[in-house]
């Protein structure tokens, strides 16, 4: 491919459950692959899945990369195109930033799974990060299967979900579901950055996770 473009895909979903808090995408997890995909000369487009600006949540600017992805990426972050509106040929790879709102609203779209489906089967690189590997769950490839059905994946783990005290306010535990579905999921302690590649499928742990996720993402492009 000769576009050299990336999608990031955004939660839209702001409402954490009935506990009265807010949520989003998690900015940092946007932001940092945001920058590693640009400085390496890839375009990347933002989609979210009800379009539009999507809830922030987590934003330090003490961070370098969230101050730089919120100037440089603002109009871009104010017009975000939803999945079904954007074309998956485009696409070299695609990203799916965490953030607890993706617990909502990326699993049961059709339109997320189809893009995710899409990029993959054209030999494009599928990328997930902390709560964004639940945009994978609804994944069946041509031959029936899961995305990550006997593929080894990261994810945000059920003990970091009880350390931050959501396994009772997420509609399902990450970790488990996926491996319900056949994934190899493998974790690492609370809070440490775990990236694991499988070809062309790279998952990472948490936040802290998420720079390394883009390197893997951009060897795997290489």
């Amino acid at each position: 491919m000769s576009t050299k473009k990336i999608a990031i895909v955004l939660s839209s979903h702001e409402q954490l459950g009935d506990t009265g808090r807010t949520t989003g995408y998690y900015v940092s997890e946007a932001a940092h692959p945001w920058v590693e995909f640009v400085d390496a000369g890839y375009q990347v487009e933002l989609l979210s899945i009800a379009g539009g600006t999507p809830p922030r949540d987590g934003e330090d600017q003490s961070d370098p990369a969230q101050r730089r992805f919120l100037a440089e990426a603002a109009d871009d972050l104010a017009a975000t195109r939803r999945p079904q509106d954007a074309d998956p040929a485009g696409y070299d790879a695609v990203l799916l930033a965490g953030g607890h709102g993706t617990m909502w609203d990326f699993p049961g779209s059709a339109p997320l799974a189809t893009l995710v489906r899409s990029v993959w089967e054209q030999g494009g690189v599928v990328g997930a990060v902390c709560h964004g590997p639940s945009g994978l769950v609804d994944v069946v490839l041509a031959d029936g299967k899961p995305l990550v059905a006997g593929r080894a994946v990261a994810g945000f783990t059920n003990a970091e979900e009880a350390a931050v005290g959501l396994t009772d306010v997420v509609p399902f535990a990450l970790e488990t579901r996926l491996r319900e579905l056949g994934a190899d999921h493998r974790p690492a302690a609370d809070w440490q950055p775990q990236v694991v590649r499988d070809g062309r499928l790279v998952t990472g742990q948490n936040p802290q996770s998420a720079p390394g996720v883009a390197k893997a993402m951009l060897e795997a492009l290489s």
